[in-house]
């Protein structure tokens, strides 16, 4: 046939150089060429297939760890061991399998919202799905959102690999369930102004369910956000609180009002019984004084009672005659009085 003498032709050109130049093999040629070292070198195909399965066996026996993780090996899928970072060795794939574990990273959890770009300038994704997470119900029979985060590491790679089927799916539930029952417990007031107190009982309640679940997790800490209540009700929310504010003011002004009354009161009261105590005492005491002055005075009246009557008529009459002013001495035979009642006078009627 025509087409088989012109394919014979070109196959002789190509055999002798005559081909174009830097044109490819045929297929043809390249099979020949197989065929003819296969005649010259008996079983070479299966040598080239036995070294291409050696290196990619040896390709497969070193591993490199990262310095925050480690290499968790399984053979057959059994655990056999954990190594360290480094240039590690195992047996070929297939017969021992390797999974790298981040042991140092410190992984984060968002409930309530999502972060779509960190920065200066935050933003976060809103979606209602998001808002179901951070919706609680609080010891007082409130409403309140609740966002939250929750950082953690992995401390046990056994038990985060192999323990738990899916272990953050598993981590997120028990998350949301420890805060639940923290915010349960605290009221509405509570929960918006004492954020911190709160996330260390989350913490610590969130790390004991994990480790009876055996996940590997270590929580390193629990942040939460700005919490309020919904929409709908922050109004109403609003007005309740400026109620609780005013009820406070006024309870805080009556203490006030209070502690500066009844302390003076009391302190009135105390000075009062104070005074008549003193003046009870005085009292007393002058009584006691002038009683044993009398019996002294008694005494020495009865010892002598001549030199004591005078004694006494004379300290009398010392008291007393200070007190009269002027004194007119009259003799009994004395007729004329009006001359002594004009002496010791000046001109003028003045002394």
């Amino acid at each position: 046939m025509a087409w088989d003498w012109d394919k014979l032709q070109q196959q002789k050109k190509r055999a002798s150089g005559g081909g174009p130049p830097g044109a490819p093999p045929s297929m043809e040629e390249v099979f020949e060429k197989i065929k003819g070292a296969r005649k010259r070198f008996p079983g070479g195909t299966w040598i080239i297939i036995a070294v291409i399965i050696l290196i990619f066996l040896g390709s497969s026996c070193f591993y490199t760890v990262a310095v925050d993780e480690v290499g968790v090996v399984q053979r057959f899928g059994r655990y056999v061991r954990t190594t360290q970072p480094g240039l590690n060795f195992k047996l070929p794939r297939g017969i021992e399998k390797v999974t790298k574990v981040k042991v140092k990273y410190v992984f984060k959890e968002e409930f309530g919202f999502r972060t779509l770009q960190a920065g200066v300038r935050t933003r976060y994704a809103s979606s209602s799905s998001y808002q179901n997470e951070a919706l609680m119900l609080t010891g007082d029979l409130n409403v309140a959102l609740v966002p939250w985060i929750v950082q953690y590491r992995i401390k046990n790679p056994f038990d985060y690999l192999f323990k738990v089927h899916n272990v953050r799916a598993t981590f997120r539930d028990l998350a949301e369930a420890s805060m639940r029952l923290v915010v349960g417990d605290s009221s509405i007031n509570e929960v918006i102004s004492k954020r911190e107190e709160l996330a260390i009982k989350g913490k610590a309640l969130l790390q004991i369910l994990l480790d009876e679940a055996q996940t590997g997790i270590k929580v390193v800490t629990v942040e939460m956000k700005k919490t309020n209540v919904p929409g709908p009700v922050q109004p109403s929310f609003n007005e309740v609180n400026q109620s609780v504010q005013e009820k406070e003011r006024m309870i805080y002004q009556a203490k006030e009002a209070y502690n500066k009354v009844i302390p003076a009161a009391k302190g009135n009261a105390e000075k009062t019984i104070k005074a008549a105590e003193g003046y009870a005492l005085d009292r007393v005491n002058r009584a006691k004084g002038d009683a044993a002055r009398f019996l002294d005075v008694y005494n020495s009246y009865a010892q002598a009672k001549d030199v004591t009557r005078r004694r006494l008529y004379l300290e009398a009459m010392q008291k007393i005659l200070p007190r009269l002013g002027n004194k007119y001495i009259v003799d009994a035979e004395q007729k004329n009085l009006l001359p002594l009642l004009t002496f010791g006078k000046t001109e003028g009627g003045k002394k």
